[in-house]
């Protein structure tokens, strides 16, 4: 967890033996420890653990030494050209600047004259269509195109159902940002059908794949889509804003 941030940290030694995690209660606080115990192994509470397990670990990939490197680089050379930028965007929109931050630097690397093969350009990798919609005359320049691309994250949020929670909705709207809305429309009805919670972005994260699967997809309205790719955007996101996070303390 710490690489992401110092990515040159090596481990020097093994300080003991992994150990399960206890909790202590002093002798006359018996049934508090049984009723612990009990919620602990309860479906309540076993959800309640694999919701802080999820919140706090899932996300987390596999250590990229060159990948991170870069990221922690491009901190201290790049971010601090945009940085107002993000924070301005935030206020206008509601979304998170440093979940700006780390949504940019998933789609250019804060590159403002990045471009992709398929059209997509600019510091946030706006689509053609998209930029008219929200009114960017030019994606390549980046106070345009973060002010544009946080309008569209904050417009894939708010069109949402209400029923999904925080932070569920936002690595919804996230996924929207990347497959479309449509496909992420297409994997929460499928979830329901499959028995999942489509408010759960935990359980879409293994719904979403099905749209590449020939099993499924003929059978959903926007057909094929390369449903892993949203699911590993998400975790590459949240992976990126924790380490990006500090520069906007």
């Amino acid at each position: 967890m710490v690489r992401r941030h110092f990515p040159s940290l090596e481990i020097a030694l093994e300080l003991s033996a992994q150990h399960e995690l206890g909790w202590y209660l002093s002798q006359e606080q018996t049934a508090l420890a049984q009723s612990s115990q009990a919620w602990m192994a309860s479906e309540q509470g076993k959800q309640a653990i694999d919701a802080m397990q999820n919140h706090y670990y899932a996300y987390i990939s596999e250590f990229d030494f060159v990948d991170l490197r870069a990221l922690n680089q491009r901190i201290d050379e790049r971010l601090p050209a945009y940085i107002d930028q993000f924070i301005a965007a935030e206020e206008k929109t509601g979304m998170p600047a440093d979940l700006l931050a780390a949504l940019a630097y998933q789609e250019s690397h804060w590159d403002p004259a990045a471009v992709s093969p398929t059209g997509v350009r600019g510091i946030m990798m706006l689509t053609q269509n998209t930029a008219e919609s929200l009114g960017v005359t030019n994606r390549l320049d980046p106070a345009a195109a973060i002010d544009g691309g946080a309008r569209y994250l904050a417009d894939r949020h708010e069109r949402l159902p209400d029923s999904i929670p925080e932070p569920d909705r936002l690595f919804q709207a996230l996924a929207s940002y990347n497959i479309g809305r449509g496909h992420l429309l297409d994997a929460r009805t499928l979830a329901r059908e499959l028995g999942k919670n489509p408010d759960s972005w935990e359980d879409l994260e293994t719904v979403l794949p099905l749209k590449a699967d020939k099993r499924y997809y003929p059978n959903t309205r926007y057909g094929y889509a390369r449903g892993y790719e949203p699911v590993h955007y998400v975790q590459r996101i949240r992976n990126y804003r924790d380490v990006i996070a500090s520069a906007f303390e």
